[in-house]
């Protein structure tokens, strides 16, 4: 049975490899550490499984908690071992233990709730493949995502995505992706959304300040860029008025699955698919590859996602297109959406 201890080094591992030397930092210190002789320690110790990711991606959760400290202002001493400032791993474990006996309900309070980041720059990976649908449907989209937090994805035709001096969205757009592109240059379209809906089993909304918040915390406070533009994406969010939908999985697709004459239903998510129960992926693929099976070239279908498989390290870019409706291999992206490879 995994035990705390390698539950974070292994969480640390992956962000040490997604950039975030600081959190990795954090996280072995707790693995290090982290006793059970005060609250946050003890309900640590006392976390049910560590074995699989649905066990809580507790290590997560507790950086989002000591992130949040820090952007509330509740601990100086904290914020003073937090980026921008640097410091050892030793200075820092001080610090973040005495935080931890200081506001022990606020922590214990925060991990209640499973991380949200809500990562923009997994459009890296969609905007290219709506382009692709888009491109060879000749049809509007209907956009429909699973998982969708907070609905930042929801907004991708007001973001830029720079590649090779090209750029696919508006020109004058506040948000600018630019990830580091391999491949050839993908397909660009004249792309027309007319409806869009997210759903999530617990989403945030944007105008919320606590939820906003809770956004925040859970990004890596030494990611500066990634905060950044998840700010801008959070005032873009307020500015359309677009809030995701508190359903399930498979009554969202019952709904969004119905033909729509002269528009193409676009069906898409991202690193989201692995927390639905095995028989609720099952359930959600037959749905989709139901509706494939009924679609017409004036009312098709597509399935878009990136999420990961047996090669480690990386998600896979995959599109159904009804009807056809073969499976295609469109690539590979980094968790983040930090690369792209494009085939």
């Amino acid at each position: 049975m995994i035990q705390l201890p390698d539950a974070f080094n292994s969480q640390a591992d992956a962000c040490e490899n997604l950039d975030s030397p600081f959190t990795a930092m954090l996280l072995r210190q707790v693995a290090l550490n982290l006793s059970d002789d005060h609250p946050v320690g003890a309900h640590l110790h006392g976390w049910p499984s560590y074995d699989t990711f649905r066990s809580g991606a507790v290590a997560l959760r507790l950086a989002g908690a000591m992130h949040s400290v820090v952007l509330l202002g509740l601990d100086d001493g904290l914020a003073s071992v937090y980026p921008p400032n640097q410091v050892d791993g030793d200075t820092l474990w001080v610090a973040v233990e005495r935080a931890m006996r200081a506001h022990p309900d606020h922590i214990i309070e925060w991990m209640k709730s499973p991380p949200q980041t809500n990562e923009i720059r997994r459009s890296n990976a969609l905007i290219p493949g709506f382009h692709l649908i888009a491109k060879e449907t000749g049809l509007p989209l209907s956009m429909s995502e699973i998982g969708a937090s907070a609905g930042l994805n929801l907004n991708w035709d007001l973001f830029a995505m720079e590649i090779g001096g090209q750029v696919w969205g508006p020109a004058d757009a506040a948000i600018r992706l630019t990830p580091e592109w391999r491949g050839p240059l993908p397909p660009m379209a004249d792309v027309k959304v007319i409806d869009r809906e997210g759903c999530d089993i617990k989403p945030l909304n944007p105008n919320n300040p606590d939820d906003r918040l809770r956004l925040l915390s859970y990004i890596w406070p030494d990611q500066t860029l990634r905060i950044e533009n998840t700010k801008l994406a959070i005032d873009l969010a307020c500015q359309t008025g677009r809030t995701v939908l508190q359903e399930d999985a498979l009554s969202f697709l019952e709904r969004r699955l119905t033909p729509k004459v002269g528009a193409t239903r676009v069906i898409y998510h991202t690193i989201m698919w692995q927390y639905l129960s095995h028989m609720d992926q099952a359930t959600g693929e037959a749905m989709i590859f139901a509706a494939g099976a009924e679609a017409t070239r004036d009312a098709p279908l597509a399935w878009l996602r990136a999420e990961p498989d047996a090669q480690k390290g990386s998600a896979a870019i995959t599109l159904n297109l009804w009807p056809g409706g073969e499976t295609r291999d469109l690539g590979r992206m980094d968790f983040h959406g930090r690369w792209i490879a494009w085939n």
